[in-house]
């Protein structure tokens, strides 16, 4: 299928063809029939796309701010990889489509094949001939109501919710600053609600488009005050909502201006919060923001995980602003024709941007994208023109790549071309997330599933890099295909997924690794070495001062991430096995109690290893602490001797009085684990972890969660 992608780096927009994606449970396949381009959005987001990195820089400075403490916890060159990923991959455009259900996943019974929906949702409902879209991101049309109007109802719902902030009732006055497309469906939406809108824009045209559509449309200029003042009865207005977009203050200024006492000023469009106080103060005005299109945006659990929200506690959520706009088209309470200003085939989206963008698209309003109707989404895999591959792998060592995120993107293929093997299939979730990834690094195809890797006579070895719920299922079926599997850690979140892996494993002989990279780090095999046939039991003692995740992150849901202890604590788990040298026996762990909100994160917790030798380990895990100070350190005492790894750039044992020390740039063992498992493979030699310690680590994590769950002894 084709999708339109802004290139990084020039901001420049092609029509590129990926895979279409795949149904997925909560959500469906939708053929897109018409999707709007939002002028100001998407214009902004080309315009930052193609500024320099200084120019970039200057319009965030809170991304600035999180580059540095990037550097001052991880250092400057794992920095440099993530910005260098962020900014140079493929974005899509777009966020308000109408169209076809094609495909329905599990879980959704709502929808069913052949309706006709209207979509939203950035990342969801893009420029492209099909898109997966989350089942509280759709909802369906009446018969009267027109593909073409419906792809509006996103922008729709921005104006609805802007209109709902502003908190207006019937016989109340309505200033609405911006006469672009959200200030016009803002002005019919106040209309229809029986409350009197005065709409103010720089333009004569715009202005008098919304006086044909009912407003009171003033030109700004120094007489507004008094013709607002005439029209309110002298009261100034009742609220007043910004739709417009704009670098400037003079929108939040004249607010505050019209805004009778105690009045609301509601901010919708992208413009500098710079309110005056005085007006703001002696008025004592309700300044309000108006996030997107309702409640349960930015909300995962909402979005992705389709909770929807009690219709008793939240009224009015996205998905219902949605489908009260499409209701309102269906009465005719709005007008959508006057607004449409440009209509392009899809196959000239990229002509129409260059004119949009340019001076002849300074008068546009409603500008939409017809898309050609067609049958199922072909083909599967799509071959991609790379460079000619000039690598050393041996025959059938060549690479199929699952997810392709900011970790594989920046860390593991970088290391795999350098070890040169043969990228060949790569398959996402995400058709452009796939072609970003083949065509920076070389793969020869795109693939629209696993199956087409697995398929591949050439691919020897599985690399996979998706959220974590998927890596046990992924490398079950990887291994029972006979191929050599690398997946990044977890490698399960529960017993049964685990057990599963390992009957793979098992009956297939093919090699599992998992990427526990500590153990492969130079400061640890500094220490190995040393306490190498040291005689007594040992004791480890681990401090992660890891920094918080946010609390909606997908890391936190115990079913797609698993929390923190599975998706990262079993790194340091792992680590303690491995200096100890023997297997877990017992797990025990405490974490925090009381009203602290960190509590149901469980990402501060305490947890003690005891091995077969008698062995113990200590792993403190916190998110409470100043990650600029430092991440991890780790210390072994055995037989009179001492070592210290200090956040893996140095390292010191101690023994006898004397001092060893290893220093160097912070280096976590992960191309060291890469080419450890190359070189295994090519040798016939297999993992270069046993089995049976992947499975111990693995189930050493699983029991510390249950053990943070299990009652306590009190004193």
């Amino acid at each position: 299928m084709k999708q339109l992608i802004r290139e990084p780096g020039t901001g420049r927009l092609r029509l590129g063809s990926v895979p279409a994606p795949v149904i997925r449970p909560g959500g469906l396949l939708v053929r897109t029939s018409h999707s709007v381009v939002s002028i100001g959005t998407e214009r902004s987001q080309l315009e930052f796309g193609r500024k320099s990195l200084l120019g970039k820089a200057r319009s965030r400075p809170d991304q600035v701010q999180q580059v540095i403490d990037t550097v001052r916890r991880e250092g400057l060159a794992s920095a440099y990889r993530k910005v260098k990923h962020r900014l140079n991959a493929y974005t899509p455009l777009g966020y308000s489509t109408s169209g076809t259900v094609i495909g329905v996943g599990a879980g959704v019974t709502e929808f069913s094949v052949g309706d006709r929906v209207a979509c939203a949702g950035a990342g969801y409902a893009n420029h492209a001939e099909v898109n997966w879209v989350p089942k509280n991101l759709v909802v369906h049309l009446p018969p009267e109501v027109s593909l073409e109007d419906a792809a509006f109802a996103t922008i729709g719902a921005i104006a609805m919710q802007g209109v709902r902030q502003a908190g207006a009732s019937l016989g109340e006055s309505v200033v609405v600053i911006g006469l672009g497309l959200l200030g016009q469906l803002t002005v019919q939406l106040l209309k229809a609600a029986g409350i009197r809108p005065i709409g103010i824009d720089l333009d004569p045209a715009r202005v008098e488009l919304a006086t044909r559509l009912g407003a009171l449309g003033l030109e700004r200029g120094a007489s507004v005050h008094e013709v607002v003042e005439v029209a309110t009865g002298g009261i100034g207005a009742d609220a007043v909502i910004i739709t417009a977009a704009t670098s400037s203050s003079d929108p939040a200024r004249l607010a505050c201006e019209l805004a009778r006492q105690q009045g609301r000023v509601v901010i919708v469009g992208d413009v500098p919060i710079e309110v005056p106080r005085s007006p703001a103060y002696e008025k004592e005005l309700d300044i309000r923001l108006s996030r997107s299109y309702g409640p349960g945006r930015y909300d995962p659990s909402y979005e992705e995980g389709g909770h929807d929200y009690p219709v008793g506690y939240v009224r009015w959520t996205e998905g219902r602003n949605l489908g009260e706009f499409v209701r309102l088209l269906g009465e005719g309470a709005i007008e959508l024709e006057p607004l449409i200003t440009h209509r392009y085939e899809f196959e000239d989206a990229v002509e129409a941007y260059e004119t949009l963008t340019g001076p002849e698209g300074r008068g546009a309003l409603g500008v939409v994208l017809h898309y050609p109707e067609g049958g199922e989404p072909e083909p599967r895999r799509i071959e991609v023109a790379s460079p000619p591959w000039r690598g050393t792998s041996t025959e059938g060592l060549g690479v199929g790549l699952v997810g392709a995120g900011g970790f594989a993107s920046s860390v593991l293929l970088p290391e795999l071309s350098r070890l040169g093997l043969d990228l060949r299939g790569v398959v996402t979730a995400s058709g452009l997330t796939a072609r970003d990834a083949a065509e920076r690094h070389r793969f020869r195809y795109i693939a629209g599933s696993t199956d087409e890797l697995l398929a591949d006579p050439e691919i020897g070895l599985i690399v996979i890099a998706t959220r974590h719920d998927e890596h046990a299922r992924l490398a079950a079926e990887a291994l029972r295909a006979g191929r050599a599997v690398f997946v990044e850690k977890p490698l399960a979140l529960d017993d049964e997924s685990l057990d599963d892996v390992m009957r793979a494993a098992t009956s297939s002989g093919a090699p599992l690794m998992v990427g526990f990279n500590r153990r492969f780090a130079p400061a640890t095999e500094f220490v190995r070495e040393r306490i190498e046939g040291l005689p007594g039991a040992r004791v480890v003692q681990i401090r992660v001062n890891a920094g918080s995740v946010p609390p909606d992150s997908w890391v936190h849901d115990p079913e797609v991430g698993g929390g923190r202890i599975i998706g990262e604590g079993c790194h340091f788990i792992d680590l303690a096995l491995y200096l100890i040298g023997a297997r877990a026996v017992e797990v025990s762990a405490v974490g925090l109690s009381g009203t602290d909100p960190a509590v149901g994160l469980e990402d501060n917790v305490q947890i003690t290893l005891r091995t077969e030798d008698g062995s113990i380990a200590s792993i403190l895990y916190t998110s409470k602490g100043e990650v600029r100070s430092g991440k991890e350190r780790i210390e072994l005492f055995v037989g009179g001797t001492m070592a210290v790894i200090d956040d893996f750039r140095r390292a010191e044992f101690w023994a006898a009085g004397r001092r060893e020390r290893w220093r160097g740039r912070q280096d976590k063992g992960h191309a060291r684990e890469l080419e450890a498992l190359i070189e295994g493979l090519r040798k016939g030699m297999g993992s270069p972890i046993p089995l049976a310690e992947l499975e111990n680590s693995s189930r050493a994590t699983l029991r510390a969660v249950d053990a943070l769950r299990t009652s306590m002894l009190r004193v």
